[in-house]
């Protein structure tokens, strides 16, 4: 891959309004993106938006409202912009604190439901790859993927599992 000659160039402003940084961007947004530029990607640490809108999740109740759903929806659409997590993200699961008798909550991506799980009752088999790491209450919470799970600390930091 060829190195830019002239690194302080890439953030200078072209005629257009935008770096050559974001240009760069934008083409990568518009062609498909490679496993390897994906895992990049989803490995960035995440944002402290981000990181308040999954920790109010143990506060609802099992169902979104309509207005919360959507604030997820646009906060994770903002996070990843470069991608539709649509495909890829089949939910989330964390350690549930509102009683003893649950350990985790999950929201599915696809129907922007809340579900507190009793200690005995049985997960989505999607989800239920990330109970056992979710329940320990290590990570925040667990990004559940088709192809693995993306744990997220308090500090937003990732790791891949």
């Amino acid at each position: 891959m060829p190195r830019p000659i002239l690194k302080n160039r890439q953030n200078q402003q072209m005629g257009s309004g935008l770096s050559l940084e974001r240009k760069n961007e934008a083409r990568t947004s518009s062609r498909q993106m490679s496993k390897t530029e994906l895992d990049r990607l989803l490995r960035k640490p995440r944002s402290k938006e981000y990181m308040e809108a999954m920790r109010k999740l143990d506060i609802g109740s099992h169902v979104l409202g309509d207005a919360q759903r959507d604030e997820i929806i646009r906060i994770l659409q903002e996070e990843f912009p470069e991608v539709q997590l649509g495909g890829i993200l089949e939910g989330i699961v964390a350690k549930c604190y509102i009683g003893p008798e649950y350990d985790v909550h999950s929201i599915n991506m696809s129907g922007g439901i809340i579900h507190h799980f009793q200690k005995n009752e049985s997960m989505p088999p999607e989800l239920a790859k990330a109970r056992a790491l979710a329940a320990r209450g290590t990570y925040e919470f667990i990004e559940v993927y088709h192809d693995c799970c993306r744990c997220v600390s308090a500090d937003g930091s990732v790791a891949v599992i």
